[in-house]
């Protein structure tokens, strides 16, 4: 069994059953999260031959930070439930990896600790009903040196869980500081999340920071073409894990059109979701994206060994593609093509 492959059924032994089944879980009949693997694997590619690939080169840059392997870790939540270190463990994980990590706006550690730790960051935010409190976290963002700001825009409401238990949120909400603790003077009302964004929000968010925008959540390449014409500077083609509308389309089937859609705009595209392989890395970014995002994996990677999980996870990913590479015949993951698949 590969080492990945065993992260979940022992990170299941570590972690509170409540927290083990936030962090697996879809929304409602659990439809989207069940395919979202199955979407990578079911691509076949059509490798070149007598090709050089005696020096393969994985890096890349993402909004001009370089990166060694196109592998990035997602924003999460209720960290400190995963490891004691938390945010700023799998930080650390990440800069040894050489990458990027996206923090969530509902981290238990604070933007400067993160920050310490070393990895380039991008803060993931919710534009909440109280702007007042998003701007006060975008402020704290930009001074701890945030270099993107993630715009989730697939949660106007929550997507329904069907907990058969005691939520995690009924379980940890007792404990203080495992999460939003960059966030204060709030109520639950000031944190109800804003449905009535448009695509002038990417325009403020810009503004405000100084930082470029990237749009998450983004399944259609209409919706891409619009956030690249309101100057977000890239999009993550993403279904929320299947944590939102479920029977949501798999990131796998919606990245080409977003893909395509985005050709010449200069608006870079991401992708997540059930990215398990180097071989999924590769027919991502075959299919136009720039790099991957991870997200469970990364979380059970941290709860299973801590910072140097997350940094092994990243590596072996990363090696995964490098092998994929040489086989698939292109030596640079940044010239890999969409002739190299079919569905």
């Amino acid at each position: 069994m590969r080492w990945i492959d065993s992260l979940e059924a022992a990170a299941a032994e570590k972690l509170p059953e409540p927290v083990h089944r936030y962090f697996r879980q879809g929304s409602a009949g659990g439809v989207s999260v069940s395919e979202a693997v199955a979407a990578w694997n079911a691509y076949r590619f059509r490798p070149h031959i007598l090709t050089d690939v005696s020096t393969v080169d994985l890096r890349t840059t993402v909004l001009g930070t370089p990166v060694d392997v196109p592998v990035l870790v997602a924003p999460s939540t209720l960290q400190l439930q995963a490891d004691p270190g938390g945010e700023v463990a799998m930080a650390a994980g990440v800069a040894a990896a050489g990458s990027v990590v996206g923090v969530s706006s509902n981290a238990g550690s604070t933007f400067a600790d993160i920050a310490a730790a070393g990895a380039p960051w991008w803060l993931q935010i919710y534009v909440v009903r109280n702007r007042e409190v998003t701007v006060r976290m975008l402020d704290a963002a930009v001074e701890a040196g945030a270099r993107a700001i993630v715009l989730t825009a697939d949660t106007p409401v929550v997507g329904r869980k069907e907990d058969d238990g005691p939520t995690v949120w009924e379980t940890v909400q007792a404990t203080h500081g495992l999460a939003n603790v960059n966030e204060d003077d709030y109520t639950d009302d000031d944190l109800g999340k804003a449905d009535d964004l448009g695509p002038d929000v990417i325009g403020w968010l810009a503004e405000r920071t100084g930082l470029p925008v990237v749009v998450k959540g983004v399944l259609r390449g209409d919706d891409a073409k619009r956030c690249a014409d309101a100057g977000a500077a890239g999009v993550i083609v993403s279904n929320h894990g299947g944590r939102q509308l479920d029977g949501s389309i798999a990131t796998a089937r919606a990245l080409p059109e977003v893909a395509e859609a985005l050709t010449g705009t200069g608006t870079e595209v991401y992708v997540d979701g059930g990215i398990r392989r180097g071989e999924h890395v590769l027919a991502a970014l075959a299919l136009g994206a720039r790099a991957v995002f991870v997200g469970r994996p990364a979380l059970w990677a941290l709860t299973v060994g801590g910072s140097a999980g997350v940094t092994r996870m990243l590596t072996d990913l990363g090696d995964e593609l490098d092998h994929a590479l040489r086989l698939v015949g292109v030596p640079r993951a940044e010239d890999l093509t969409p002739d190299l698949l079919v569905p």
